[in-house]
């Protein structure tokens, strides 16, 4: 039964690992990491930049609507055929769930996801026991490590909608044991100068940061620009960057872009960005530091070799190093 539903799972090429959740409480895996420090200066403003090489979009793509999980409705923006992936990327979806429809059972290993939530919430629910729900504006980091199994239903009646990145993780920390870090809205530093706000999932920027401890280096900034407002963001040279717009539109280095197109950004250490419309533009900017190692995926599983791959599946069919539960769990 379990490697019919990993075969049906492994068959959408890659893979929802649906909208994650999690609560605060004393039985709850929660961790809270240091304030995140690199060697990379980041800032943003109006400015004149303060980077030299301004980063071009070299590839603009549109995520299109596909069916996942049970019923539910995504826009994958990474993890599509026009962009397989983008190191240390995995997945991008911009996802939609509304009652009866979800992502119920499902195991993970070898990355992480991160669930931030734009409209209602979504309630997760996994194999240690672990149980809960983030709202709008919350954010959940997940480490899936040497394995997770766990469901991500929607918390309430109306529609529920967020993003769910796919971060991979290198081969010493692919069997790391499983943990969570959670920021609810109200924690998740924000700043705004000009016309441009931001709220800063991950890294620093405009003199803000987070405090998620980010295994592979990364950054996510949700960027909000007034009409007419200009942003210079600087972005760590030889860092993988993109851009996915959440609504309006925008000039970005010199390509316009609307709703729903992911951008790719080029070499360089910064992006310039205009709204020149009279409505709001929001989108996120993330970028993270490659791995440059071999990605071998099999649905939710993502090693850097097939026999890793093999050994995998034949875990989590036996219950066995990291999938011990899994057997035996079910959601509720």
């Amino acid at each position: 039964m379990r490697l019919r539903a990993l075969a049906n799972f492994a068959n959408n090429s890659l893979l929802l690992t649906a909208k994650t959740t999690t609560n605060r409480s004393k039985n709850h895996l929660s961790f809270r990491a240091p304030f995140f420090i690199r060697n990379h200066t980041m800032s943003g403003s109006d400015q004149s930049p303060s980077f030299s090489t301004p980063r071009m979009v070299v590839k603009k793509v549109l995520a299109k609507s596909q069916s996942e999980g049970d019923g539910a409705v995504v826009r994958r923006a990474i993890g599509i055929s026009e962009l397989r992936n983008l190191d240390p990327f995995l997945m991008l979806d911009d996802f939609s769930v509304s009652p009866p429809a979800g992502f119920p059972d499902h195991p993970h290993r070898g990355f992480e996801t991160v669930t931030y939530v734009l409209r209602g919430g979504i309630t997760h629910q996994d194999f240690a026991g672990h149980k809960g729900t983030i709202g709008v504006g919350d954010v959940q980091w997940m480490t899936a490590g040497r394995g997770i199994v766990h469901s991500e239903m929607p918390a309430g009646a109306a529609r529920n909608n967020g993003l769910q990145l796919w971060i991979n993780l290198a081969r010493k920390d692919k069997m790391v044991e499983p943990r969570y870090q959670e920021l609810l809205s109200k924690e998740i530093k924000q700043a705004e100068k000009d016309g441009v706000q931001v709220r800063v999932i991950a890294g620093e920027t405009m003199g803000v940061s987070s405090p998620v401890y980010t295994r592979t280096p990364t950054f996510y900034f949700d960027f909000t620009l007034k009409p007419k407002a200009i942003l210079h963001q600087s972005i760590p040279e030889g860092w993988t960057s993109f851009v996915y717009i959440i609504e309006g539109e925008g000039v970005f280095g010199s390509a316009h872009a609307s709703a729903h197109h992911i951008l790719v950004l080029g070499p360089g250490d910064g992006i310039s960005v205009c709204n020149k419309s009279s409505e709001l533009l929001r989108f996120v900017l993330i970028g993270g530091q490659p791995i440059n190692e071999p990605v071998v995926q099999h649905g939710p599983f993502v090693m850097n070799t097939q026999a890793e791959i093999e050994q995998t599946i034949r875990d989590y069919h036996y219950g066995q190093n990291g999938f011990e539960s899994a057997k035996s769990w079910s959601s509720q």
